[in-house]
């Protein structure tokens, strides 16, 4: 499990197919104090660790499926791509953002980014089928990063970012296009569940 609080901006070294996806991600994390198996939240994908190493930076290695392909827009990873990365959480971390499972639930598209003051204002679009689960005030996951929602209009949705989140995360290079992993709120998902059974 996650919160959606970003704590290092990776970059992808290398990207290769081998029958799955295999990536290599350089971070600043401590790689002596990630196990092999551990989880990291990779631009809101949770993926497992399979490899590490600290030459010439530090790294940690993972495969991607194809459903996990699909599901998100890590074909799009080249190296050189930023991506905002978190640990797992421990017992007694602060929870920070919102409960965050890592499994993206399909790509948003950015729709339009305009300047409000130091914030910048950037609209989505969510696929139909998943716009249902946004609500304003309510919380989503972007590239994983918890995130309110300010408003919603049919399948577009806007946030803020304040200047601390474009310096802390990815998003101080949003631009109009831009395809985005999106979480919905699992409370959310849970509710619209319970309510097909009224």
């Amino acid at each position: 499990m996650f919160t959606g609080i970003v704590s290092d901006i990776g970059e992808v070294l290398e990207v290769e197919q081998q029958g799955d996806l295999r990536a290599r991600i350089g971070t600043r994390y401590d790689v002596a104090g990630i196990d092999i198996g551990a989880s990291i939240a990779s631009d809101g994908v949770c993926l497992t660790v399979i490899a590490t190493g600290t030459a010439p930076r530090n790294w940690y290695d993972v495969q991607i499926s194809a459903e996990t392909v699909s599901k998100t827009n890590l074909s799009r990873w080249r190296a050189g791509t930023r991506v905002n990365l978190e640990r797992a959480l421990k017992v007694g971390d602060e929870l920070g953002g919102h409960i965050v499972s890592g499994h993206v639930d399909g790509v948003a598209e950015v729709v339009a980014v305009v300047p409000e003051g130091d914030s910048l204002r950037v609209t989505f679009r969510a696929p139909r089928d998943l716009a249902r689960f946004i609500a304003p005030k309510g919380s989503v996951a972007l590239n994983g990063t918890s995130l309110t929602v300010n408003e919603v209009d049919g399948t577009d949705f806007g946030i803020n970012f304040i200047p601390h989140t474009q310096k802390a995360t990815t998003w101080g290079d949003v631009a109009v296009g831009d395809r985005v992993n999106l979480e919905v709120d699992t409370m959310a998902r849970y509710v619209a569940r319970l309510r097909e059974w009224e």
